[in-house]
């Protein structure tokens, strides 16, 4: 019945170009593959991919030959003598699902299961299979054996989001198809029986049987020695759990959007060279599970991280625990009160009004507008510094110091910083009550750690073909415009170092490094942060609840903090960072005026001795400051 399909499926169809008169092969239909835009990080490395499921062709001939043995041992050993179909085959799964009384096999050539997944479904029907061998012959006539081979490695299942044996290989053991091992190659070899049954992760024992299996066929091929296959078998490869790219997918998410509005309609593959640096965003990504883990009984459920160098080089970008169950971006999307993180613009703005880290203010119980804010700790401090109250993080100071200031001041000093969402002017905004996302908080803190210069976060260095044909290339960028000056700056950074020297930061703190930072923690525990920086380089970290539900006792000086200091320990290693810029020289005093020459005056004109002169300073009156410039 099949042979009587196949020529149905033949008979009476043009021939093709070329082909001796009678031989009536159907056309092949297109091949048809939507375009895939890999992205890959500031070193090179491969960090996702977006577009079409499949890669191009696998260029056999850039393996080495272990790898396609593999497959060829496995799934068609005669493949490169057949036709295209294998009558053996054939007759023995027909035989054999005779037996069965069902299917027990398949008997499909490499060929025949590239024409299903390049042309076909997966019915299992004898006019799709006829319809298959159709297609098989046709494919043997048009391409080389190498060639089919490479577009069936390019379009097999391999379990785990991989098709293809690019995704695999970097799914499963983090590096490109041409420097897998002989073992690996086995193991990967082994999947598309069952890419579910036989993956290394889901089933490592099922997956190490078969992969047996696979050096064994290499052996029984000619394409492995009996030395060979102990040798393989003594390796121990990595196999990763988690995919090795899976920190970098969110900030991939962020990117995708932007790199298609630069390249344009996506005709072709292409390449995305980011600012990503990828051990640096798997550092961020493990301590953030990790602090999720430990946090969980305290109700935390989610995070996000955040690292920009001076530049707004994005280097880390973390928008949630798990990508592939929770792809929602915390770290750019998600709008959350900063709390007391919030609270550097308040003293900014009273810094840049006069006041310096010595100005005395009183830790006393404080009513604005019927609103009486709380400090985390019961007792008030008394008179205390700026410098004090902003390292203890008193909220009472905070609310004070912004009514006095004016708070349409707090909040013009934050949007000209970099927060980019609308900011309330009520009394309990000097406390953190706006909405904020992580990322204008990194690109807001950026400015304290870049010499009071604006930072703007961008992601994406260049884009090419695959080809490596330039199509866009991120232009020079005009100098950032300087947001904060000193002595306002220095003032700033000198009591935000304190916060973590003598403050609620200390858990942050790294011995022998020039850091300062902010906590930030919510009413009821809703939202906890901690944001800091060392020079050119700035990280933001938040946890909560997707829910907006309250944790249980959950400070931005806590897990945070633990979270902010391993992941700048990384940040410290991997990045150009230094001390804290001091930023530009202060302005120069103003010049004291030069005094007049005194003036001549008769006797009878002159002025009492008791009597202040025209030119002489008055005496200062009750209300009048000596030093207007200071509280």
């Amino acid at each position: 019945m099949l042979i009587g399909l196949f020529a149905a499926a033949t008979v009476s169809l043009p021939p093709l170009p070329g082909l001796p008169q009678g031989a009536a092969i159907q056309p092949l239909p297109p091949i048809e593959r939507a375009p895939q835009v890999v992205f890959v990080d500031r070193n090179g490395a491969r960090i996702g991919v977006r577009g079409g499921r499949f890669g191009p062709p696998v260029n056999i001939r850039s393996l080495p030959a272990h790898v396609p043995a593999a497959f060829v041992a496995i799934e068609d050993r005669r493949f490169y003598s057949h036709p295209g179909f294998d009558p053996t085959a054939i007759a023995r799964a027909a035989a054999a699902n005779l037996a069965e009384g069902g299917v027990a096999q398949g008997g499909s050539t490499i060929t025949q299961q590239t024409a299903r997944l390049l042309f076909l479904n997966q019915d299992k029907t004898l006019e799709r299979k006829a319809r298959e061998l159709a297609l098989a012959v046709q494919l043997e006539r048009t391409f080389s054996k190498p060639q089919i081979l490479g577009l069936y490695l390019s379009r097999i299942n391999f379990g785990k989001g991989a098709w293809g044996l690019e995704a695999a290989a970097w799914r499963y053991f983090n590096k490109p198809p041409a420097r897998l091992t002989v073992r690996e190659a086995a193991m990967l070899a082994a999947i598309p029986k069952s890419p579910t049954g036989y993956n290394p992760v889901d089933q490592p024992r099922r997956n190490a049987e078969r992969a047996g299996l696979v050096l064994d066929a290499m052996v029984e091929t000619g394409a492995l020695s009996p030395k060979g296959r102990t040798a393989a078998l003594a390796e121990t490869p990595r196999v990763w759990t988690r995919a090795p790219e899976a920190s970098a997918q969110y900030f991939v998410d962020w990117m995708d959007a932007q790199a298609r509005r630069r390249a344009g309609p996506v005709r072709q593959d292409l390449v995305v060279e980011t600012t990503l640096d990828l051990p640096l965003g798997r550092a961020a990504d493990e301590a953030l599970r990790g602090a999720v883990a430990r946090g969980a009984s305290q109700g935390v459920q989610q995070g996000a991280v955040v690292v920009l160098e001076g530049s707004g080089a994005v280097r880390a970008l973390v928008g949630g625990t798990d990508h592939l169950t929770a792809p929602y971006n915390r770290a750019t999307d998600a709008r959350r009160q900063p709390g007391s993180a919030f609270k550097p613009f308040v003293w900014l703005a009273a810094l840049e009004a006069g006041r310096t880290p010595d100005s005395q203010v009183v830790d006393e119980p404080v009513e604005i507008g019927g609103w009486s804010p709380a400090n985390y700790e019961p007792a008030f401090l008394g008179p205390i510094s700026l410098e004090v109250a902003l390292a203890r993080s008193v909220n009472t100071v905070a609310a004070r110091l912004a009514d006095e200031v004016g708070r349409d001041t707090v909040a013009a000093t934050a949007k000209r910083l970099g927060i980019s969402t609308p900011i309330p002017t009520t009394p309990a905004m000097a406390l953190g009550s706006g909405l904020v996302t992580p990322m204008d908080m990194a690109e807001s803190y950026g400015a304290f750690a870049s010499g009071g210069r604006q930072v703007q976060a961008w992601g994406v260095s260049r884009i090419r073909t695959a080809g490596g044909a330039v199509i866009w290339a991120r232009p020079a960028p005009p100098p950032a415009a300087q947001v904060v000056s000193n002595p306002a700056l220095t003032d700033l950074n000198r009591m935000m170092r304190t916060v973590l020297t003598a403050g609620t930061g200390a858990r942050a703190a790294i011995p022998g490094r020039d850091l300062a930072g902010k906590t930030g923690t919510t009413s009821d525990y809703r939202d906890a942060w901690f944001a800091g920086y060392t020079g050119g380089v700035v990280a933001v970290v938040w946890l909560g609840r997707d829910d907006n539900r309250p944790m249980t006792g959950v400070t931005g000086g806590g897990l945070p903090a633990d979270v902010w200091r391993t992941v700048m320990t990384t940040a410290l290693k991997r990045l150009p960072a230094g001390p804290i810029p001091p930023g530009p020289a202060p302005p120069p005093p103003p010049a004291e005026p030069t005094p007049e020459a005194p003036v001549e005056v008769e006797a009878e004109g002159a002025v009492s001795p008791s009597e202040p002169s025209a030119g002489s300073p008055p005496e200062p009156g009750p209300g009048r400051e000596t030093d207007p410039g200071r509280p």
